[in-house]
């Protein structure tokens, strides 16, 4: 490669280590023109940086011995950036985006190590384009050889505050997708480039991925000391609509992406948090992960609509605060409007081993801003006359909050384990938001398979019956009866999953209308892996609005969902003898059925979706008269979830069925009782096929009809 027409200062704090002389010296050799440049010459009045077109800090040393003569050129680095210009911190130097003022949350892992295995960089699938990996077609970059000792400076257990995470960290053919180690910031107008691991140049010795190493690191200086029109303005941590916009038409292309479903832009999501119609407008926040698609490093995404169809994104409204109390993780809470009308989230903070209740509330009509409560936490853990549950990861297993007001008096569960019982739901009141006594546990799981922990409680009261639900790390669980508050228990008539498949975490609200709606978290069943190269992971279900009628507990698709309702592509009856078939006609695998079938005695209704043109990919929802099964043994010729099959017992003579099949996601509603949610993954995008048959004996369908589907975020509608 030819030497770029670009002047590199090569920043220094002290004199040059071997491993920063080895770097110096093949960029003065190969890359660019190179000049020493120390730190100590660059006061706030200093133009000495103004003659470069890039800078690059390598550094292998720890950065404290000098940090504080990092903060004193701040001013300087503040100004060189804001021209337009570039800089490039490689491996431990990547600290300095804090004391250079760039970024108040700097690397929590830094150190040195020795893999036993080839290692390098694993590019993040929102940044597949980006000119930095610019020559390498493969999201797997190895850039360092087996058994070679070299620093490193990542951040794992937190994000920077502001900066795009490029590439996380491979071992071999191991995704370690937690140990972000490429960074990328926009400054004024210039931009800052980290790559804090798998660039060392020491050994000296020549190894297979030295020239993949030597062609990133020539990339970046490249692009830094370029023309920084051309440098990339993408992010994917947006905070405007024309930005979320950008990020959504990135996995665009994705037919395993959901059309109506809640998802986030990118990224990971999980649990439903907060679920608010406030002033009008339906407020749903999620546990989100805007480094990639795993869990890890826990903010609140937020989304709106009008509607509870056309959904918007908005800015992330809770971040980890370095210095408080959810400082590793903004984890599962709830919202509620207080005594005055301030909407106030109660959340769960995690610090260290310690899961701290905190507080956040907004005078923003819009609840985008928050601020959090500078007394947080507001609650600690009881320690009398329970013996909570200890784990490797926990002082104490109690998160979740679920809060709601009675008269005068408040109330909130948190979800538990009790040492050596079970799961629990423990039960505070207050008069307000801020103060809290412990009441007792309203429920605890003492019986076969309650779980050792319960997540996310929720207590529904519907009238003369009361529900609790609660996620109990398997599925969620839920409970038909009457909750005493005063002397706190909960006596059970029903016990039953709430959703027999890939649901978890749901919550609810109270509409202004009245009903009770919930959404629940669909996880993935796919690996790790395969929601990397995705580059999203979760999505929420559709709302579902809740009763209890006739005793028993009701659950329906919310009704606004038939404004989605585009094609009309099916409607009638059909009667199918034993082996008859009939194709349905619709396409996209964004759609919705609903039917009534009746069986005769030995009979199976096959119904038949993502079926690819040539059958090899389809999964089967079997219908026999007792029970509906989910068959994804052959839902993708590319692999299926660990558990290929999902069974929901159904009772009556008559399955009234209502499907809705979205991207990689099949909900089914059945008798407006029981639910059934599952996650596919076709390998073609093809695999869009719909079909009825009848095996062992004849089927009826009465009242058959099928629409094609509109999409909740209009990058998705317009990309049709």
């Amino acid at each position: 490669m030819d030497e770029l027409p670009v002047r590199v200062a090569f920043l220094r704090a002290d004199e040059l280590t071997d491993e920063q002389r080895a770097a110096r010296e093949w960029c003065e050799r190969t890359v660019a023109t190179v000049e020493d440049v120390a730190l100590a010459d660059l006061a706030p009045d200093d133009a000495s940086l103004s003659r470069f077109d890039a800078a690059w800090w390598h550094r292998g040393e720890p950065l404290d011995p000098v940090r504080e003569e990092a903060a004193d050129c701040a001013d300087a680095v503040s100004e060189f950036l804001a021209a337009g210009n570039g800089l490039l911190l490689t491996l431990r130097a990547l600290s300095a985006v804090e004391p250079f003022g760039v970024d108040p949350v700097a690397p929590d892992a830094v150190g040195v190590e020795t893999p036993p295995e080839p290692s390098g960089l694993l590019k993040k699938r929102t940044f597949d384009a980006h000119p930095l990996f610019e020559g390498f077609p493969l999201r797997e970059l190895h850039t360092q050889p087996a058994e070679a000792a070299r620093p490193f400076a990542r951040y794992e257990g937190s994000l920077p505050a502001s900066g795009d995470v490029l590439a996380s960290t491979i071992r071999g053919e191991a995704f370690h997708v937690a140990q972000k180690a490429a960074f990328a910031w926009r400054v004024g107008q210039g931009d800052l480039y980290g790559v804090g691991s798998e660039v060392a140049f020491l050994p000296g010795r020549e190894f297979e991925a030295a020239e993949a190493q030597r062609r990133l690191l020539r990339n970046a200086l490249a692009l830094l000391g370029g023309d920084a029109r051309r440098r990339p303005r993408f992010t994917d941590r947006p905070d405007d609509a024309a930005g979320f916009e950008a990020v959504r038409e990135e996995l665009a292309d994705d037919h395993r992406r959901p059309r109506y479903h809640l998802s986030a832009p990118a990224g990971w999501l999980n649990d439903p948090n907060g679920i608010l119609q406030y002033d009008g407008t339906y407020h749903v926040f999620y546990q989100y992960n805007p480094g990639g698609p795993f869990h890890g490093t826990i903010h609140w995404g937020h989304a709106t609509s009008e509607d509870l169809v056309h959904w918007e994104d908005r800015p992330v409204a809770l971040s980890p605060d370095p210095d408080g109390p959810d400082r590793d993780g903004v984890w599962s809470g709830c919202a509620v409007v207080g005594d005055d009308g301030t909407p106030t989230l109660v959340y769960t903070g995690g610090r260290g081993r310690d899961q701290l209740p905190c507080l956040a509330t907004t005078d923003d009509p819009t609840l985008e801003t928050w601020e959090k409560h500078g007394e947080n936490p507001i609650l600690s853990a009881p320690t009398e006359d329970i013996d909570l549950l200890e784990t490797d990861d926990w002082r104490a297993e109690f998160r979740d909050h679920n809060v709601w007001r009675e008269g005068g008096t408040w109330y909130h569960l948190v979800g538990a384990g009790v040492e050596e019982t079970g799961g629990a739901a423990l039960l505070y009141r207050g008069p307000n938001l801020r103060e809290w006594e412990y009441v007792g546990p309203l429920l605890v799981g003492d019986w076969e398979g309650h779980g050792v922990v319960w997540e996310c409680p929720e207590l529904l009261d519907f009238g003369e019956k009361q529900v609790l639900h609660v996620s109990n790390y398997s599925h969620v669980e839920y409970f038909l009866g009457t909750a005493n508050l005063d002397d706190p228990s909960f006596e059970i008539e029903h016990r039953e999953r709430l959703d027999y498949g890939d649901y978890y975490a749901p919550q609810s609200t109270r509409t202004d209308d009245g009903r009770v709606l919930a959404w629940g978290w669909a996880p993935e069943a796919r690996d790790a892996e395969a929601q990397w190269h995705a580059g999203w992971s979760g999505l929420l279900t559709v709302p579902r609005k809740l009763s209890v009628e006739g005793g028993e507990l009701r659950q329906r698709p919310a009704r606004e969902l038939a404004e989605l309702r585009r094609r009309r592509a099916a409607e009638g009856d059909i009667s199918l003898a034993p082996g008859d078939s009939r194709t349905l006609d619709l396409s996209g695998n964004a759609y919705e059925l609903a039917f009534d079938a009746r069986t005769e005695s030995g009979a199976t209704l096959e119904l038949g979706l993502f079926e690819s043109p040539a059958g090899n990919e389809r999964t089967v929802v079997r219908y026999d008269g007792d029970e509906l099964v989910v068959d994804r043994s052959e839902s993708a010729l590319d692999g299926v979830p660990e558990t290929s099959e999902q069974r929901m017992p159904v009772e009556g003579d008559i399955l009234s069925l209502r499907a809705f099949v979205d991207g990689s996601v099949l909900e089914l509603f059945a008798n407006e009782r029981r639910c059934l949610t599952s996650r596919v993954y076709p390998t073609r995008a093809d695999a869009e096929g719909a079909s009825l048959s009848a095996r062992g004996g004849s089927v009826r369908i009465d009242g058959l009809e099928a629409w094609e589907l509109g999409a909740a975020f209009e990058a998705r509608e317009r990309g049709e």
